[in-house]
């Protein structure tokens, strides 16, 4: 048996730019793996900004009369919620909305969020419009992302 020596002849040029194909696909792939990989050093939530800081309100309805619920807020937590124009009547006629605000609030301003609160069963539904109107207020503070 005879061996035969098969002789491969490559040129330069072929070689080259077979070089240049293969840096460019690793610097590619490189490229999109950098890109799109998941951020493990994302900002704490208090360098966040979530409010313009002031002071906003929303009008809540108590019968024929409607009164304004305040929120003020800073770039990043609810200072304080409290109610304007709450005359004596209104008070009178609805009794648990003092005390409902004060819960209300006093939740709100320590989790800093409106989720999971817990309000007594028989102050329920005055519970669910404070809290309504705090979320419209809190929505006009909300800073844009």
């Amino acid at each position: 048996m005879s061996s035969r020596t098969k002789i491969v002849v490559l040129r330069m040029k072929e070689i080259i730019y077979t070089a240049i194909f293969i840096g460019l696909g690793i610097l590619l792939v490189m490229l999109l793996f950098i890109m799109f990989r998941p951020k493990k050093d994302a900002p704490a939530a208090s360098d966040q900004v979530l409010y313009i800081p002031g002071v906003y309100s929303a009008s809540l309805k108590l019968g024929s009369q409607e009164v304004n619920v305040e929120v003020a807020v800073d770039a990043d937590r609810i200072n304080s919620i409290s109610m304007v124009h709450l005359s004596d009547s209104v008070a009178t006629m609805y009794p648990l909305v003092q005390p409902s605000l004060t819960n209300l609030t006093n939740q709100i301003c320590d989790t800093q969020s409106t989720e999971n609160l817990s309000y007594p069963e028989e102050s329920r539904y005055t519970s669910q419009a404070l809290l309504q109107a705090i979320e419209r207020a809190l929505d006009k503070a909300a800073a844009e992302p």
